[in-house]
Parts: C-alpha cells; sequence; structure tokens
C-alpha cells in the first residue's frame, strides 16, 4: 500500500471557543494524494444515509487499517488513551445535492453522534471553491457538542427555534445564522485532514452558488472516517 502512504510530520494541534476544544490539522497528509483521486474515479458511488447530501464509496478497510495504526500514538495523545486500541471506518464522499434539494435535516449543522470518545476526520482532495468544515454553537442553549444528557434539551430547543423563526431556506450553512453561530471553520485545503470529536456540532462549508460535480475529478471529494475505541 506505498501509494497510500501518510505523512504525520506537518501534524499540528490545536484549539478553538472557550470550551476548549481540541482539533488535529495535517497538511499534505498524504505522499501522493493522486493516488486516491484515480481510486476514487474507478469506484460506484451510491447514496447510503439520508443524512449526508451526496453519494459514498467505501475506502479500501486495507488502507483504513493501515492510516489507523500510524494516526493511533497522535489520537491518543491529543483525545485521550483508547485502552484497547481504535476501529475504523473510511469511505470516499462527493457532495452533490444541490441547496434547493436539501432535506430540512440538512439545513442545520449536526453531529455524528453523541459520544465524545468517537472521533471523525475530514481529507479534502478537490480543488473547487467548496471550503472546509465549520463548528458551531447552538444560540438559545449555548452547546457546541452533544451529550446523551444534553441532546434531549438540544431537541425542544431546536424545535421551538423551528416553530417560532421558521426553517432555514434550503441552503448549506454557512455562517449559522439565525440559530447557530460558526465559532471555527478549517480552510479545507487540498490533501489537508483534519480530526475532531464527532460530537460537535459542524457542517461542511459549501458554496451555495457554485455548482457540484459527482465526478470525483470535478467535485467536493473528501476522505470521511470514525475512529471509535474498541470495546
Amino acid at each position: 500500500m506505498e501509494d497510500w502512504a501518510i505523512s504525520l510530520e506537518c501534524a499540528e494541534v490545536g484549539h478553538f471557543s472557550q470550551l476548549n476544544h481540541s482539533y488535529i490539522r495535517i497538511n499534505e497528509f498524504m505522499n501522493t494524494p493522486e493516488t486516491a483521486t484515480k481510486f476514487a474515479c474507478l469506484q460506484k458511488f451510491a447514496t447510503i444515509t439520508p443524512q449526508y447530501p451526496g453519494v459514498r464509496s467505501p475506502l479500501p478497510p486495507k488502507v483504513a487499517l493501515d492510516w489507523q495504526e500510524q494516526l493511533s500514538p497522535l489520537l491518543n495523545s491529543v483525545f485521550g488513551k483508547a485502552s484497547n486500541g481504535w476501529e475504523v471506518q473510511a469511505w470516499f464522499s462527493l457532495v452533490t445535492a444541490s441547496p434547493q434539494e436539501l432535506i430540512p435535516m440538512q439545513r442545520f449543522p449536526h453531529v455524528d453522534g453523541t459520544d465524545p470518545n468517537q472521533l471523525a476526520m475530514m481529507l479534502y482532495l478537490h480543488h473547487t471553491d467548496h471550503g472546509g468544515t465549520g463548528f458551531f454553537r447552538h444560540r438559545s442553549t449555548g452547546l457546541e457538542a452533544l451529550t446523551d444528557e444534553t441532546f434531549p434539551e438540544y431537541r425542544r430547543a431546536l424545535q421551538e427555534n423551528v416553530q417560532q423563526g421558521g426553517l432555514p431556506k434550503a441552503e448549506y450553512v454557512s455562517d449559522g445564522a439565525p440559530y447557530f453561530e460558526r465559532i471555527h471553520k478549517s480552510e479545507g485545503s487540498f490533501n489537508e485532514a483534519i480530526f475532531y470529536r464527532g460530537n460537535l456540532l459542524h457542517s461542511g462549508i459549501i458554496d451555495n452558488d457554485k455548482p457540484l460535480s459527482a465526478d470525483p475529478k470535478e467535485g467536493r471529494l473528501t476522505i470521511n472516517a470514525f475512529f471509535r475505541p474498541s470495546p
């Protein structure tokens, strides 16, 4: 799997918001990122979940496991050690839905789950004007991350927001208005990978005025992964 080799030399650890959320940013993540793009062009993409406004295709399991082995020491040092190691799932993703096609849940920031120990990775492999990832605070509750305990409060408050002010118009999240405010963003530079806790409220920063291609060479291609502590 030499063509899929990664480098951690440019890894930077940072924090944002008064709650001091940790993240990792790694520039020049893949030694030859063209390998991933060429591979993606040969895959069959499909809609997997109704939450994601696009299509996905699995990353080769051997690649995901090799990356997990190399990344584990860094993830342990920044986010806390996974005593029994990490499990990983990864896939190529392409945002393809036009703003007008977005269903209500896709017009808000989201979380990948309420477990703060689940980590997310985004590797940006596109040269489009569609940007990176934004992180948000819910204005009426002040929540920036959701847990099993805080999710019911958040859900009730967001439902009240919508009942009183209506749904946001059909477009991708930018600054988060009117019910959220953006507190941090990644630029989404080509071959940049970011890692963060999946229970943080976040959303892709998509240019609502630019086309979204389903061609991996032309579209907003990313590799997404989840890292979970093994039971």
